[in-house]
């Protein structure tokens, strides 16, 4: 039996302590991984829980992020709780096996530490993560700071697992300004963390002999379709599962979660909708214009997939004017949180002006001054009722400045 963690009423954690602390309290059976910035320490901490006798489950350090995945796939189809970490380039070589976990409906809980990806080679925080990974079939949970990166480990655990969703799902924090960055956590003891999860229930465990099942057949066009459809309905019905996993958790802690966050929104005519730690920063931003006369207001996403077409609609519904802020390259488009929140948009009678903002690729910093400018130029769309400036801009780029239409 594992030792017990004495955890103080507050710790002082990064984003990646906490992760580890709650995949620690969540009892995992198998964590296969392979280490990269800046998830790694995720991955070293929780090899030294098991050092130190605090973990009965396995800790299987591999030769690669795929090979990873792949011992979490084995693990999850063999009928264990699995959980791993990963960042960039490894998570890109991740990929393939992504998608072999989706398919399979095995509920790993991957921690996905968001880093920019080569080329040029770049250690620092962005979204190309995130935004790679989103149509793999898997939960997405977006954090903005520790405590939230250790809640929502938590609670990705529960809904992963939930018999009505069986998905694996990913828990989103930002490299560095979130996972190397030490804030004032509140964790649950570990006997009440463990209960919120719940025991693990095997379902179609490969090791179960009495109960023969199949894992990765081939299916060519006969039932390929099919499957993915299937697919698809679990992801999309997940929301009720997920939305009821808040509000669990908010009995037990006293912290409200909501699909679609909304910050000073009520009277709000202009809005930035963002993800991430640049969340918290907007907020502060919006509470400065609104000092300048300003009625500005801050959206962000909880959970990316399934993607909150109509909470995220509601939020904007009487709003003049949107800014939705990308961190990541779109390379030929849009970027992705504009194309998806313009098609949640799409429906209503009365659009707001949208607009698209590139910013903080490879950790390049977003200043207040910038997310401030950016208020004033919603301001002046809202008020000429028309866009008064390129569709898509750069935000804090060096030389000449680059929009799009």
């Amino acid at each position: 039996m594992a030792a017990v963690y004495e955890l103080q009423t507050i710790e002082v954690w990064d984003g990646n302590m906490a992760a580890s602390h709650a995949m620690r309290q969540a009892q995992i059976d198998v964590v296969s991984a392979y280490p990269i910035t800046p998830s790694t320490p995720i991955v070293q901490n929780y090899a030294s829980f098991l050092a130190n006798g605090y973990i009965d489950g396995e800790f299987v350090m591999v030769e690669s992020e795929h090979a990873a995945m792949s011992g979490c796939v084995g693990a999850a189809a063999a009928g264990g709780r699995v959980a791993t970490a990963t960042s960039s380039q490894g998570f890109a070589l991740m990929v393939e096996v992504l998608y072999q976990a989706a398919g399979m409906r095995l509920p790993i809980v991957l921690n996905v530490v968001n880093r920019a990806l080569a080329s040029p080679l770049n250690v620092n925080g962005d979204h190309s993560d995130m935004y790679l990974g989103r149509d793999a079939g898997w939960v997405n949970l977006c954090t903005y700071n520790p405590q939230e990166a250790y809640d929502f480990n938590l609670m990705a655990f529960r809904i992963a697992e939930d018999y009505e969703v069986r998905l694996p799902v990913m828990v989103h924090q930002d490299g560095f300004i979130c996972s190397h960055t030490a804030q004032s956590v509140r964790p649950l003891k570990d006997e009440e963390a463990y209960r919120f999860i719940g025991d693990y229930k095997p379902k179609n465990a490969m090791l179960d002999f009495s109960k023969p099942a199949t894992y990765g057949s081939q299916t060519e066009e006969d039932w390929h379709f099919e499957h993915k459809a299937q697919l698809h309905n679990a992801i999309m019905n997940s929301m009720p599962i997920i939305e009821r996993t808040f509000k669990e958790f908010e009995a037990l802690t006293g912290r409200k979660y909501n699909v679609v966050e909304q910050y000073q929104t009520d009277d709000a005519e202009v809005i930035i909708v963002a993800l991430g730690t640049t969340v918290e920063s907007a907020r502060i931003a919006a509470q400065k214009a609104r000092e300048q006369g300003i009625k500005a207001g801050v959206v962000s996403i909880r959970v990316l997939r399934p993607f909150p077409y109509k909470q995220l609609s509601k939020a904007l519904q009487n709003c003049k004017a949107v800014a939705f802020l990308d961190r990541s390259l779109p390379a030929g488009a849009m970027g992705m949180l504009f194309n998806e929140g313009v098609a949640a948009l799409y429906a209503m009678d009365k659009k707001p002006i949208v607009s698209n903002y590139i910013y903080g690729l490879g950790g390049r910093d977003l200043t207040q001054n910038h997310l401030e400018e950016i208020f004033k130029e919603l301001d002046c769309d809202a008020k000429a009722g028309k866009l008064t400036h390129k569709t898509q801009q750069f935000i804090g780029l060096r030389g000449p400045k680059l929009g799009y239409n």
